[in-house]
């Protein structure tokens, strides 16, 4: 195999039976089950480091996100009290006998 490179393991007497016995039971040669492990292993670390990242971001993310949410209950808060201001102001206090009179629970 070209650009290949020999990896020579020191492993102990009780993993190398392990091995051993994991690559008769898939039918592999010892090399090609350690070769699979070794891709299995990054792409595992690749998408750990993955998801890591992202809960960084999120984390660093959450004061901004609270911040702005907060913005914009408190603005739909206002816009809310002064429209319930303008409903009350739009009604006559002698106004009784009115059928569009509204009426506001506050």
């Amino acid at each position: 195999m070209s650009g290949s490179k020999r990896l020579v393991v020191n492993l102990s007497e009780t993993l190398e039976r392990h091995l051993e016995k994991k690559s008769e039971e898939k039918g592999k040669k010892n090399s090609q089950y350690i070769k699979d492990a070794i891709i299995l292993y990054i792409e595992e670390r690749k998408k750990n480091e993955y998801i890591d990242r992202m809960k960084k971001g999120y984390m660093e993310m959450a004061d901004i996100n609270v911040e702005m949410a907060e913005m914009g209950c408190a603005e739909d808060f206002i816009n809310l009290q002064d429209y319930e201001v303008w409903l009350t102001e739009s009604d006559l206090p002698d106004d009784y006998d009115s059928e569009t009179r509204r009426y506001i629970l506050c």
